[in-house]
């Protein structure tokens, strides 16, 4: 069984101020009229509203749409009580983003099944409100069930029973597919593929040439209601980055930025025990063009010795960049290594200021006593446009260490 929220961000917005309950809204990333649309309801939908939107485009299409600035640490609670509401039916397979969660149903009739879709859509419509809703899906496989969910949005449920199958899902566009993005479609049709029919009438090892790899397989089994076997991915960095407020382009108030960003990104390595040993800094420059470097050092974590390399590696990149408007930042940490792997260099020194260790995780102890953020390295200016914590990214889930990192209110 798989379940995804209703455009979760705006419903959430719509649910929690009563004047918007009938009125379009979207959501954007920042407070600007720049930014665009990353989420909307239903009702902007039907006016034509899209996320990737302008917000300009949005407010042509619905001149009475309202807009409100994303409140990431708002909905990364939300999906608190929405696994604690569901947990209490069934254990959840995965979440796989703070809207999307998969629930095994291997020892469940499907008679159960669709009575406990109804108990946990009643339980979260207490919980949330009636304007956030889910859509349900079942089907042999987690990929069926989340193409199930997407067909009867807002509130659905449908399931996909393997008498009805690949038949039930021939008609769907390949692009309602998960796993065929932009790129795949164009190779699809270059090897004469322009339908999900189409795709289903190929030989597996067919699929897997168009695709390159034996995801291509792995797909097509998956649609043809096989399980397959996916190999664990594994933790490879830690990352953050900004768009700048306008006051915020010039190289100081960047490097400001870069060092709160590296702030965030820092906790969450301490918090799942690992140092790192490259970090990347990047920027975009006003007129687009994409520059950044990279720095090795000796397995680190304080964030000390991060702002450190961080402000050298942006102030080298901006000297041999020579820009001095930005328009957006970021900044990667690399090279993980897990505490309980890390193995002293006799020749390099220590791997860290042992005293600087001790201070940024009794810091962090303390922070996570209280929830928030009581005591953090340098005391610089909230970022603004209201939030300057933890983005929800797509397909990972921020946890309680993330949430740590928004302001202070």
């Amino acid at each position: 069984m798989f379940l995804d929220f209703d455009s979760f961000f705006a419903h959430v917005e719509k649910q929690d101020d009563p004047e918007l309950w009938n009125t379009p809204v979207a959501v954007a990333p920042l407070k600007s009229r720049a930014s665009g649309v990353i989420a909307c309801c239903y009702q902007s939908k039907a006016l034509g509203v899209k996320r990737g939107m302008k917000r300009a485009e949005a407010e042509a299409l619905a001149p009475n749409i309202v807009f409100r600035h994303a409140r990431h640490d708002v909905y990364i609670r939300k999906h608190w009580t929405i696994l604690e509401t569901i947990e209490k039916y069934v254990p959840i397979e995965k979440a796989w983003s703070v809207d999307e969660m998969a629930i095994d149903l291997k020892k469940i009739r499907l008679s159960q099944a669709i009575d406990l879709v109804h108990k946990i859509k009643t339980d979260l419509r207490e919980q949330l409100g009636p304007l956030v809703t889910a859509s349900f899906g079942i089907a042999q496989t987690g990929l069926l069930a989340k193409i199930a969910a997407e067909m009867n949005k807002p509130d659905g449920l449908v399931v996909l029973h393997p008498d009805e199958m690949p038949g039930k899902i021939a008609h769907l566009p390949l692009e309602d597919i998960p796993g065929v993005a932009r790129g795949m479609l164009v190779r699809l049709r270059r090897a004469g593929v322009t339908t999900t029919q189409g795709l289903l009438d190929l030989e597996p090892k067919h699929v897997r040439r168009i695709w390159g790899s034996v995801e291509g397989e792995r797909l097509w089994r998956a649609l043809h209601g096989e399980h397959t076997e996916r190999p664990e991915t594994k933790r490879e960095m830690f990352g953050h980055s900004r768009v700048l407020a306008r006051t915020w382009r010039t190289p100081e108030k960047a490097s400001e930025c870069v060092r709160i960003l590296c702030t965030h990104a820092a906790r969450r390595l301490r918090a799942d025990q690992y140092f790192c040993t490259r970090m990347s800094v990047g920027a975009r420059t006003l007129q687009g063009e994409r520059i950044g470097l990279q720095r090795e050092f000796p397995a680190v974590r304080d964030d000390f010795s991060l702002h450190r390399i961080a402000d050298e590696t942006f102030t080298a990149l901006l000297q041999k960049s020579r820009v001095n408007r930005l328009s957006q930042v970021s900044i990667v940490l690399m090279g993980i290594v897990h505490e309980d792997h890390i193995v002293g260099d006799l020749f390099a020194g220590p791997r860290d200021d042992t005293q600087h260790d001790r201070a940024v995780r009794a810091m962090d102890d303390l922070n996570k006593k209280f929830s928030k953020v009581v005591l953090k390295i340098g005391a610089p200016d909230d970022l603004p446009g209201g939030y300057d914590g933890v983005k929800i990214a797509f397909g990972r889930i921020p946890d309680k260490a993330d949430i740590m990192g928004s302001s202070i209110k």
